[in-house]
């Protein structure tokens, strides 16, 4: 703020004795680190000055797929930052939170600005933290005094002068020191299309304050009533959202706390396997230390997977969280401290935003266990001694199963069951749930396993006995479409198979002089041998490629069968 700015004008509402006032994070920008000076509230709910929005680069957002994409979610992994040029949406980063905001058409100013936070700038200054006030009407000497009636800060010089004027003798003046238990000592609200006028009405229609200019203008016949008649509807519904956005608050730091838990515990287990591992390996030959070693690896592999899942899981937590506090704390500071125009003014952006943060999906349990163990009585060679046969084979929507054979060190079957055998078949891109497997023991050292796709795509199938993949797990496994059956006939022309119509027509491409569409023999296109009227496929028993509702005309087909 510069020494020569005019200070903020404006209502005053009294506090309780004892309310602490001073607060830098409320008053002081986050880029520059001053007093705020015009300050733009961000739909983050983030508050930075107008000079600081401005002079952050721009970008704009450019779909990296093309003009044929549909996909237009927020944070789409097709999304890149192009220079502001190539495309007229314009956007920013919030420099607290990095949240993405577009701009509106009018720019940085055409934000919505934080009154609160010149309300509290004021305050700030009226209890000497921050710059000194000067006069509001010669804007050069020091305030004394503050006229309740008119709303504006006087110089001793100033107040004389106001006293002695007929209009404005019987005004009552007050301290500036008796005002610092006041929360409430900004300016005045000005309509920005009549800045004469202060904005005292509220346009249900228009859902935004107006002043008395705007109703019998812009906002003739639309239902208009005062800001202290319609406060107490608004507020409710602000007060509704906040009061179903603060549980998820309370369950994020639970679940950051067991995720802090889950990660001790992890570490522990790690370090008790660990010395494990290594007090069986000791007063081995060099063959068992190599072995160790590859165990070593296995369990470092193992903590590495699920520490960075925890970690993951644990830094979008935290995200969540951070934004779940910014609009909780700036929610219960716009509705205890804000007066009934700024919290209308301020209300449409605060609701957009606790709505978008309610509908955030996440889990309140760690995404992994701490079962980590060691098996020092199992014979090495049982590491891989586990064959998995017909894997690969599946098709969506239709049953697939494969068999896992056990062998001892010897390469013998084990000839018996009992093992605990787990098995998860999981979509590669991780946008659906698991697939629902079933384990069958034959008791003679086989196991059976089945599930069924319900998509197709490429699946990972990890198959482990006491917690440790066996031997080439975990496995890739592409789901083919279902087999699909041929709607036509297999023939060995249209002219015979439709009764001689000549507007049946062949997946061959064959034609006939005369007329006829479709294919016959000896004829243009003829294959010479029989074939399918769908797809033109010459095995019987093969898969129909045809789709329909998809294929040129001249797949189409329209036979009869004789």
């Amino acid at each position: 703020m510069s020494e020569n700015r005019k200070p903020l004008l404006g209502f005053v509402s009294k506090v309780p004795s004892g309310t602490a006032l001073g607060n830098s994070g409320k008053t002081h920008c986050p880029l520059c680190m001053g007093l705020f000076e015009a300050p733009r509230l961000l739909p983050c709910l983030h508050t930075v000055c107008t000079t600081c929005l401005e002079q952050l680069e721009p970008f704009s957002v450019v779909d990296i797929r093309g003009g044929d994409s549909d996909t237009s979610s927020e944070g789409s992994i097709f999304q890149e930052l192009k220079p502001c040029s190539l495309q007229p949406q314009i956007g920013i980063l919030c420099p607290v939170c990095d949240a993405q905001v577009d701009l509106p058409m009018g720019g940085v100013k055409a934000l919505t600005i934080d009154h609160l936070a010149m309300n509290d700038v004021m305050l700030e200054s009226l209890h000497g933290e921050g710059q000194g006030l000067v006069c509001d009407l010669c804007s050069d000497r020091e305030v004394e005094k503050r006229c309740q009636t008119c709303k504006a800060n006087l110089c001793h010089f100033c107040c004389q002068a106001h006293r002695r004027q007929r209009k404005t003798t019987h005004h009552t003046m007050v301290d500036l020191k008796d005002l610092k238990g006041y929360s409430q000592i900004g300016k005045p609200i000005l309509c920005p299309a009549h800045p004469a006028e202060e904005l005292r009405l509220f346009c249900e229609l228009c859902d935004r304050p107006v002043c008395r200019d705007c109703v019998v203008g812009e906002h003739r016949e639309h239902p208009c009533d005062f800001t202290s008649n319609v406060i107490h509807k608004h507020g409710d519904s602000v007060r509704e959202l906040l009061k179903g956005t603060q549980p998820h608050v309370e369950a994020l730091e639970e679940a950051l706390d067991q995720i802090k838990r889950m990660n001790s515990a992890l570490q522990e287990r790690v370090e008790a396997v660990a010395a494990n591992v290594r007090t069986f390996s000791e007063g081995y030959i060099r063959a068992i230390e190599e072995h160790r070693d590859k165990l070593l690896k296995q369990l470092e592999d193992i903590r590495v997977h699920k520490e960075n899942s925890l970690q993951l899981q644990k830094a979008q937590l935290e995200q969540l969280l951070a934004d779940m506090r910014t609009g909780v704390e700036f929610t219960e500071h716009l509705l205890t401290s804000g007066s009934d125009l700024e919290i209308l003014i301020t209300k449409r952006v605060v609701i957009e935003r606790l709505r978008k943060l309610n509908k955030v999906e996440y889990s309140a349990r760690p995404g992994v266990n701490d079962k980590i163990c060691f098996s020092p009585k199992e014979k090495a060679g049982l590491c891989h001694g586990y064959e998995v046969y017909d894997l690969h084979k599946a098709r969506e929507k239709q049953t697939a199963s494969f068999t896992l054979l056990c062998k001892d060190a010897m390469g013998e079957s084990m000839g018996r069951g009992g093992d605990n055998v787990q098995v998860a078949v999981v979509p590669k891109d991780k946008k659906d749930s698991p697939v629902r497997t079933m384990v069958q023991d034959n008791k003679d050292g086989t196991y059976c396993v089945s599930y069924t796709p319900k998509e197709p795509g490429v699946y990972t199938v990890w198959v482990c006995i006491k917690e440790q993949h066996v031997q080439g797990s975990p496995f890739t496994v592409t789901v083919r479409r279902k087999h699909r059956l041929h709607p036509g006939i297999f023939h060995c022309c249209t002219f015979c198979s439709s009764g001689g119509q000549k507007t049946a027509r062949c997946a061959c491409g064959g034609t006939m002089p005369g007329g006829y569409l479709g294919c016959g023999h000896g004829h243009k296109g003829h294959p010479g041998r029989p074939h399918w009227s769908c797809c033109g496929k010459f095995n019987e028993k093969s898969e129909c490629t045809w789709v329909g509702g998809q294929s040129t005309p001249r797949s189409l087909l329209r036979t009869v069968a004789l």
